[in-house]
């Protein structure tokens, strides 16, 4: 071979070479971008995510940040109605003739007070009557009640709140249920003497 050809067919070789390095780079960029590509999305996505979080978060925080504040002044609206009771049973209060004012002030407060609540969406949970749900109820005693269906809230000791959809305080009530065996049996042989 002549140092002519030996040359063009190192040339041809070297173009070779170059066009295959060029396509092996093009094929590394297009990996490259398409890996840069899906790590953006990603990234994205999980940008994505976190604003959704923060956002929830931050409903949350307004919709139930008062929760311990609104939990914590159920019991002002607890001693009212204690202390309501407490004056109503009192015999020396009961002669004297500035009590019905004093109640009625007492009463003022305590409608003040609910209204606040209940601006505010904490609503007081309706249960004397009701079937005893342990999702906003908590049963404190069972009480022997033939005349009523057995799991029913037949006493409220306290009463319960909810703030929105969320349980504030859960009501603390007595449910029915039905007289045992061994009661009628005692029942009847007091009877009997």
């Amino acid at each position: 071979m002549s140092k002519n050809n030996e040359k063009s067919a190192e040339e041809a070789k070297d173009h070779k070479k170059e066009v295959t390095d060029k396509k092996v780079e093009e094929l590394s960029v297009e990996q490259k971008l398409k890996e840069t590509e899906d790590k953006l999305l990603r990234a994205l996505a999980e940008v994505e995510n976190q604003r959704r979080r923060f956002e929830k978060e931050i409903k949350d925080a307004f919709e139930f940040g008062s929760f311990n504040f609104a939990k914590e002044s159920l019991a002002i609206l607890d001693n009212l109605e204690r202390a309501k009771s407490a004056i109503k049973s009192d015999a020396i209060l009961k002669s004297n003739k500035d009590l019905d004012k004093f109640l009625e002030n007492i009463s003022i407060i305590e409608k003040d007070l609910i209204s606040i609540f209940e601006r505010n969406k904490i609503i007081k949970i309706h249960a004397k009557g009701r079937k005893f749900d342990p999702n906003i109820h908590q049963a404190m005693t069972e009480i022997e009640d033939n005349s009523s269906e057995t799991g029913t809230i037949v006493q409220e000791i306290q009463s319960g709140y909810m703030l929105g959809e969320r349980l504030l305080r859960p009501a603390l009530v007595a449910v029915s249920k039905k007289e045992s065996v061994k009661n009628e049996e005692k029942k009847e042989k007091k009877e009997k003497k």
